[in-house]
């Protein structure tokens, strides 16, 4: 390995028989998502060996929820995408064991959740389908680029349970409709609001709007382990809880991933962010010079599409101009010595992005290099090209290909 790799700590990856790489491509659960605060991990070391009761687990959670979120109450579950399903099945069931039992036979109860079209993404699996497996059905309104008032009027009548609002950089960015305007109507209706906000920075913002009930990840930019944060008003989130004697079963989480996730709530508070920013400015600024000075290659730093104070770098590529795609450069950066793995949901646009987020000591000088030992090896000779098809489908390609 080149020497700025040789400075970082590869023994994990070679005494398991793991690939090493740098991810540069955020906290995407498919890449293990973030790096676990030490907190975190000393908190799920630490319960690991003794007997706890779960429910009082759990409402220890809770309290530290309504601390960072300014919720009435709150609760751990396995995944963001569980507390999804989780929240429409309490608006269904209410707190009815007998309902909740049922689930997902859903015949007399309201179950039309109301979504604006350009908000059924995928996020590794279609949003619309954490909703029908609590039983519920999914009424898309709007056009995908272009939402009105007045079709959420009249996609909500006496069949709808919820409105679930989405913030992801999945999203349609443009001609959708504002959270404030969602919320309004959903309320001036009598329809309780579920946002989605898995890697929101603001834990407050949300719930301070009027959302009934957030849904945050815990091992996203809190970095703790894999689980989801439900919280919202007191009433909700014990039905929401409750959805553990029925479909939530399969939802559950262990004592490990509650504490470790109480753990990162409780770093969050006291997280040097403005130092973070700094450190992750430098790193921005280092990739941009090593992409600096080729002929059709244009990096910018450019802030997060969902508004969390945090920025990428962004290279964007002139085919024509510079004679490889930025599909080509992502993928020879992804076989590289030590393999980059790049943000490149959008690369057949022409451009990429690199993240800064959870980068290990010695990563972002290896990123440099290899950004711009590609570069010039584009320079020489044209890289090899990318099927975008295939591209567009390697998500999928990835588990068939599992063994």
């Amino acid at each position: 390995m080149s020497s700025n790799s040789n400075k970082v700590d590869w023994s994990f990856y070679e005494k398991n028989g793991f690939t090493p790489f740098v991810n540069v491509s955020g906290t995407m659960t498919s890449l293990g998502a973030s790096i676990m605060v030490d907190d975190a991990q000393s908190a799920m070391r630490e319960i690991s060996p003794y007997f706890i009761k779960i429910h009082e687990l759990q409402s220890s959670a809770g309290k530290i929820i309504s601390e960072l979120t300014g919720a009435e109450s709150g609760f751990i579950t396995a995944s963001s995408s569980a507390g999804i399903t989780l929240s429409i099945a309490a608006l269904m069931t209410g707190k009815n064991p007998g309902l909740i039992e049922k689930l997902p036979n859903t015949e007399g109860l309201k179950t039309e959740v109301v979504v604006q079209s350009g908000h059924l993404c995928n996020y590794g699996a279609a949003i619309d389908q954490a909703i029908r497996l609590s039983g519920a059905t999914t009424v898309s309104f709007g056009q995908s680029t272009q939402v009105q008032d007045h079709q959420l009027y009249n996609a909500i009548n006496e069949n709808t349970t919820a409105g679930l609002y989405v913030v992801s950089h999945h999203v349609v960015e443009y001609g959708q409709m504002p959270f404030d305007c969602f919320c309004r109507i959903c309320h001036e209706k009598g329809i309780p609001v579920i946002v989605d906000a898995p890697s929101e920075y603001n834990l407050k913002t949300l719930i301070d709007k009027g959302a009934d009930i957030v849904i945050f990840s815990s091992h996203k930019f809190l970095s703790g382990p894999t689980a989801g944060i439900v919280a919202g008003k007191s009433n909700l989130i014990q039905a929401c809880y409750m959805q553990n004697i029925g479909i939530g079963r399969g939802m559950k989480v262990g004592k490990e991933s509650v504490f470790g996730a109480m753990s990162a709530l409780q770093a969050w508070k006291s997280r040097e962010h403005e130092a973070i920013r700094s450190e992750e400015t430098h790193t921005l600024e280092l990739w941009q010079q090593a992409a600096n000075g080729f002929t059709g290659v244009k990096a910018d730093i450019v802030g997060d599409p969902t508004h969390n104070p945090l920025s990428r770098l962004k290279i964007s590529i002139d085919k024509n101009t510079f004679n490889s795609s930025a599909a080509s450069v992502a993928l020879a950066l992804s076989k590289c010595e030590v393999p980059i793995i790049v943000r490149d949901h959008e690369v057949e646009l022409g451009y990429f992005q690199l993240d800064p987020c959870n980068l290990a000591e010695g990563h972002a000088e290896i990123v440099a290099n290899s950004l711009q030992n590609v570069l010039n090896s584009a320079l020489s000779k044209p890289l090899s090209e990318v099927d975008l098809d295939k591209h567009r489908n390697s998500s999928i390609q990835g588990y068939l290909d599992w063994k």
